[in-house]
């Protein structure tokens, strides 16, 4: 093939100079139709093979059509790559040809058999007000001190980027619904359209193509909310990638460093400003931030019904001889006189409260899992009263203790020195009577003035309790100089009152 400086060298003679061909091919070493190539038309270069030949690799190449035809019926993740074949050829079939090679035919190979085809992506301009996607995502907080795993339910329109984003601990059908019902609040309505991937609590079978069989109570909701249901192809999560980003992002810039709260309510309060902050951000490649964009869409989405999805589950059950129900196969208190008692549970998504008749017995934080016993001390305070030998080894009390100051295990002490250990700890448990109608920290004020005055029973500490609860007595004082002077009483009266009976 010539080179581009003897193209112009061969043209030149020729052309300007008038050399003939046989002279040329004499001068330069090419053959004459070589000569004639050049002068018809333009430099070209070198041209690639039609078929690019393996001379170490050529005798096992029907191995690797046969590895990679097989490879079409097993899982993505366990298929052969380049670096695996060329191992195998390596150790299997003594192959001592290069890598390179190896990857080279690979990658022609599995072009040929259909085999990882690079995916096309069509840009798209969503319709506006129309759809939003929905996805859950893995995150970490510190609630109460204690470091929890938590889900991320995530909500994003795909016209103006607006998101909302809240926490919960667990998947289930309940807390999708609950996120959900506090989306539709935090954007004043719902999207027409919302896109999922297959998750369970939505999609009770995939069929091929588009046709899902879902689950009755999600059809319900989505009736309720007159929403449409869309589903993407297994394993396509690509599909909304809106959300699938939202996810990545919330757990980098909203979880980062590990937020501590009080209690879920008080994380999710947290993530709310921090989705209703993001409302000032411009996305890339738009001219309006994404509040102005919401506002375009607003108009479009479907109002929110009057009355709001009832999401609440229902338990009936009996209170147990340990004062507790079985609430979703975990434990949670009532009043000991309730023992033996059929009651009912009102179970929202973070929260139980227990009814017996019509009256609300108990109100208790919601668990999830198995087995796990939400305990109230003052459920069992009476029950202790009686039976004060149980006092230092029954459960709610040693929960309730890991959090107790120090003022409180230094007066329980006294009053068992003082008093004895039964009647010290029945003294002891009045007081502790004082943190359900009182303020803890009132409480824990009068504590430390009877242990500073050396009180030594429970009557002493409420004592100081009411008298740093009553108003203060105003600080004048009513001089009597001026008080008017009354003339001494008569008598006699009574002598006359006297003689009439």
């Amino acid at each position: 093939m010539l080179k581009v400086g003897q193209y112009e060298y061969i043209r030149t003679a020729h052309r300007v100079y008038g050399k003939g061909i046989r002279q040329i091919a004499k001068e330069t070493g090419h053959s004459r139709n070589t000569v004639r190539k050049a002068l018809r038309g333009q430099y070209n270069g070198y041209s690639r093979r039609v078929k690019q030949p393996y001379r170490v690799l050529g005798p096992y190449v029907e191995i690797i059509d046969k590895w990679l035809e097989e490879d079409k019926g097993r899982p993505k993740k366990q298929r052969h790559t380049a670096r695996r074949i060329y191992a195998r050829l390596c150790s299997e079939h003594g192959f001592n040809g290069s890598e390179r090679s190896v990857r080279r035919y690979v990658r022609e190979a599995k072009l040929r058999l259909g085999i990882g085809e690079a995916k096309v992506f069509i840009p798209l301009d969503p319709e506006v007000g129309k759809e939003a996607e929905v996805d859950w995502g893995n995150c970490h907080a510190i609630l109460g001190g204690n470091r929890e795993q938590l889900k991320l339910f995530c909500m994003r329109s795909k016209a103006s980027g607006k998101h909302f984003v809240q926490c919960f601990p667990c998947e289930r059908q309940q807390a999708l619904f609950e996120g959900h019902l506090r989306a539709f609040d935090f954007f004043g309505g719902v999207f027409p359209v919302l896109i999922y991937d297959n998750l369970g609590t939505a999609v009770e079978k995939v069929f091929r193509g588009r046709d899902r069989k879902l689950r009755e109570k999600f059809l319900k909701f989505q009736a309720y909310y007159n929403f449409c249901a869309r589903f993407c192809n297994p394993s396509e999560a690509h599909e909304k990638g809106g959300v699938e980003g939202l996810v990545g992002y919330a757990r980098r810039n909203y979880m980062v460093p590990i937020p501590e709260a009080r209690d879920l309510e008080d994380l999710n309060r947290y993530l709310a400003e921090q989705c209703y902050g993001y409302g000032e951000h411009r996305i890339s490649g738009k001219d309006k931030t994404v509040n102005e964009l919401y506002e375009e869409e607003k108009a479009y989405l479907l109002k929110l019904p009057e009355v709001p999805f009832s999401n609440i589950e229902t338990y009936d059950g009996k209170v147990d001889k340990y004062c507790t129900v079985v609430v979703d196969r975990n434990r949670y208190s009532v009043p000991s006189r309730y023992v033996g008692l059929r009651v009912r549970a009102v179970a929202d998504v973070d929260r139980i409260e227990i009814f017996h008749g019509g009256d609300k017995i108990a109100v208790h934080s919601r668990v999830y899992g198995k087995n796990k016993w939400q305990l109230d001390a003052f459920h069992y305070m009476e029950v202790l009263h009686r039976r004060p030998q149980a006092f230092d080894s029954a459960r709610p009390v040693k929960q309730w203790r890991q959090s107790w100051p120090e003022s409180m295990e230094i007066l329980l002490s006294r009053f068992r020195e003082k008093r004895g250990f039964s009647k010290g700890t029945k003294e002891f448990i009045s007081v502790l009577m004082l943190f359900k109608d009182h303020e803890g920290s009132e409480v824990l004020k009068a504590i430390d003035q009877a242990l500073d005055s050396g009180a030594s029973c429970g009557d002493a500490v409420e004592h100081i309790l009411i008298s740093n609860s009553r108003p203060a007595c105003k600080d004048d004082i009513v001089s009597l100089d001026n008080w008017p002077v009354f003339p001494p009483a008569d008598i006699s009266v009574y002598d006359r009152l006297g003689g009439g009976l």
